[in-house]
Formats: C-alpha cells, sequence, structure tokens
C-alpha cells in the first residue's frame, strides 16, 4: 500500500483492477479546503491517459512491474517467441501486447514489462528506432526533391512505410517504430 504522498512519475498503481502509470502529478493545497493531489494516469494495456484527483493521504495499490531485456525468436501460430536475454527462458507473448509489432524482425532485442507477483506479460516495446531493408518501391525520379513528396515502399518485415521519392529497394532506412514514419537513410 502507498499513499498520495509516495506518488512519483512511472510510479505503477492498481485502480479499480487496471493498472496505470503515474505520468505526472501535483500536489495541491488551497486556501481553504483539504489538500488533494492531481494526476494524469496512462493504463497499462489501452494506452488511454486519463486524469484523476485524489484526496490528500488516500491510500492506492502500488504495483510492482519489472523491466527485463527479451531477444525476439520467432513467430508461430502460438504468437511471438522470446527469450530472455541473461537466463535464456522462453516466453510466448500475443500480437496485441507488443507495441510495434509490424517493424520487429529476428534478433531484436526488446523490453518486456511483467507483473513482478503473478509474472504476466503486460506488454513488451520494441527499440524506438530500427534499421530495415526496403524489399519493394516503385522506382522513383532522380532529382525530384524540390517537393516533399512520399511514395509507400515495403520492408523486410512486410510493413509499409512512407519514403521519399529517392530511395530505391536494397537501401536501408531508420524507422520511428511508434507511428511507423520514415526518419533517414541509413548508409
Amino acid at each position: 500500500m502507498a499513499t498520495t504522498a509516495d506518488f512519483k512519475n512511472g510510479m505503477c498503481i492498481d485502480l479499480d483492477g487496471a493498472y496505470y502509470f503515474i505520468v505526472e502529478f501535483l500536489h495541491v493545497k488551497p486556501g481553504k479546503g483539504a489538500a488533494f493531489v492531481r494526476t494524469k494516469l496512462k493504463n497499462v494495456q489501452t494506452g488511454r491517459v486519463l486524469e484523476k484527483t485524489f484526496n490528500s493521504g488516500v491510500k492506492v495499490d502500488e504495483v510492482r512491474i519489472e523491466r527485463r531485456p527479451y531477444q525476439f525468436l520467432y513467430q508461430d501460430d502460438m504468437g511471438y517467441n522470446f527469450m530472455h536475454a541473461e537466463t535464456y527462458e522462453q516466453i510466448v507473448i500475443a500480437k496485441d501486447l507488443i507495441n510495434g509489432v509490424d517493424f520487429l524482425k529476428d534478433g531484436d532485442m526488446c523490453e518486456v514489462v511483467t507483473h513482478a507477483e503473478s509474472e504476466t506479460v503486460l506488454y513488451a516495446d520494441v527499440p524506438t528506432h530500427v534499421v530495415l531493408e526496403i524489399t519493394y518501391t516503385e522506382p522513383g525520379l532522380r532529382g525530384d526533391t524540390a517537393t516533399n513528396t512520399l511514395k509507400p515502399a515495403t520492408v523486410e518485415t512486410g510493413a509499409t512505410v512512407r519514403v521519399p521519392l529517392f530511395i530505391e529497394v536494397g537501401e536501408k532506412i531508420k524507422v520511428d517504430t511508434r507511428d511507423g514514419s520514415y526518419v533517414e537513410r541509413v548508409r
């Protein structure tokens, strides 16, 4: 159990059976009335952010979570198979629990967030930026860089990314896995 005085950014709490990360909080002591804590909470499963106000001194259930490095091995009909980087323990994670799953390739290191007591996987994060090879794209026009026109390109994981016209098949690009956008060409 923790109280509102123990709040800190990144802390995970159990609120009505759902897990939330504290994104930000503010202790407010008005001139008249009791003190309270205004918070922004992010739902672990859905990613939705909500604002909630707690009376000062209220007790909440703190959830102990662990972030562990796992390496992606392969995908089968059960889900996505990962191996712990230090213990070599293998786990299977469902597709909907992996953020940026479209850009995941064999051997990528991911951060898996688990509930410490029950050992259940809450979610997995693919690295923020990954380098992928272009497997298919329409040929672009040489020298046409006056406009910021983008064309669709398929990368080695099968995902489609919008890239500038000068990018060709076989080139490597850096992709932001949070929104699937092109960052830069990698030489």
